[in-house]
């Protein structure tokens, strides 16, 4: 996993990858939240002007 050094020629975290550990470990915890915060409860507005709430 040093994909920061091939694409950069530098090796900010000595070679040892925790760096791109973390970028990967960000980008899944990002997109994890994304899809639980679409799965949430969505309030929909009706006709009348009301508010209700879906699942």
């Amino acid at each position: 996993m040093d994909f920061i050094e091939r694409i950069f020629g530098l090796s900010p975290d000595g070679g040892s990858g925790l760096l791109e550990l973390a970028v990967l470990a960000t980008i899944t915890a990002w997109i994890v939240a994304r899809v639980m915060a679409r799965r949430r409860v969505r309030v929909v507005r009706d006709p009348s002007g009301g508010v209700t709430s879906s699942p």
